[in-house]
């Protein structure tokens, strides 16, 4: 007796299956890349953050005219008026970068929103970078608004505003990474606003009060923070004839110093997000 295989009988009712050839694995789509990411982080931060932070950025407004106020009784003119006008325009910047963008990254830190940006297929850079250039967007109003109600109040000259194109990023670039990091690094977000907080408070202490009538030890610690050089490059420009290099330096140096703040951030965004 011989056995044939089915496959071979006329009218079987199997049928023969063809072999289906091996297939190279699909390939990955590529990495985002940085500016691409950049560009979408900041459009989706300036439309979430606009409702809730416009409020506050009156109160920062408000609280930058109310010193301006209260300092010409204290100040009548010279060099301790363009240091108190030009503190307290770059104060708006301060309160957004340095208190508000602490708050956001230790509430998204302690809500688990870290775990949302971990899954996108966006650099760290991008979302540190994004949300700090969203925030430091809402600045410019309120800072513009402050320096011309300063120069008015003091009588000082309006010439060279412009420099507040190059003031306003740079400045807050060096505070924003600043803010990121204390509420990334933060272990709770309560501990992040009081680092905001007293973050600004600093701003506020050594860059609104003339550094003239400072002792050396405060002085020493006014350089080293960062804001210093944003508040002496806007100073300088309302003097008759101004020493631009010496703002040029200020400048650089408020860009180093954030290029390092910014770089800490996007450090302390991949500690937190692993975790």
């Amino acid at each position: 007796m011989s056995v044939v295989p089915a496959e071979v009988l006329p009218g079987s009712a199997r049928a023969v299956v063809p072999a289906v050839p091996r297939t190279t694995p699909a390939e990955l789509a590529p990495r985002a890349r940085l500016w691409p990411s950049l560009a979408a982080v900041y459009r989706a931060q300036l439309s979430r953050a606009r409702v809730a932070r416009i409020p506050l950025l009156f109160v920062a407004t408000f609280q930058s005219v109310g010193i301006l106020i209260m300092m010409r009784g204290v100040v009548d003119g010279g060099r301790e008026a363009e240091a108190v006008v030009a503190g307290s325009a770059v104060l708006v910047v301060a309160f957004v970068a340095l208190n508000l963008l602490a708050q956001y990254f230790g509430q998204l830190r302690a809500s688990g929103g870290l775990d949302h940006y971990a899954t996108l297929p966006v650099p760290p850079a991008a979302v540190v970078l994004g949300a700090a250039g969203a925030y430091a967007s809402f600045t410019v109003p309120g800072t513009l608004v402050t320096a011309v109600f300063g120069c008015v109040l003091f009588g000082l000259p309006l010439t060279h505003l412009w420099v507040l194109v190059a003031v306003i990023p740079l400045a807050g670039a060096a505070l924003s990474g600043l803010g990121a990091a204390f509420g990334l690094l933060a272990p709770r977000p309560e501990l992040a606003t009081l680092l905001g907080q007293l973050g600004m408070s600093a701003a506020l202490l050594l860059g609104v009060l003339p550094p003239d009538r400072m002792p050396e030890a405060v002085r020493l610690t006014r350089d080293l923070l960062p804001s210093t050089y944003g508040v002496e490059a806007f100073a300088r420009t309302f003097r008759s004839s101004p020493d631009w290099a010496f703002v040029l330096g200020d400048l650089a140096v408020c860009a180093g110093v954030g290029v390092v703040s910014l770089a800490v951030a996007t450090w302390a965004y991949r500690r937190a997000a692993v975790r």
